[in-house]
């Protein structure tokens, strides 16, 4: 198992804070887990899925627009 910091889920994912955060809130984007008192990581299983999440959508979406 391994975790991701802000920074990294930042950097793979093209987001930034603020949206990241706000997807969390609309439940569109992995949770955080806390690793600390004042510290959350993503799991990186979660970040994976979601990334190929969003590569399906838009393969839908090419799909239903081209035919």
């Amino acid at each position: 198992m391994k975790f991701s910091r802000l920074k990294d889920v930042m950097e793979k994912t093209g987001l930034s804070r603020s949206a990241i955060y706000n997807k969390i809130k609309e439940g569109e984007f992995p949770a955080s887990v806390p690793i600390g008192s004042r510290t959350v990581a993503w799991l990186e299983s979660d970040l994976n899925e979601w990334l190929e999440w969003r590569v399906q959508v838009r393969d839908r979406a090419a799909k239903e627009f081209f035919g």
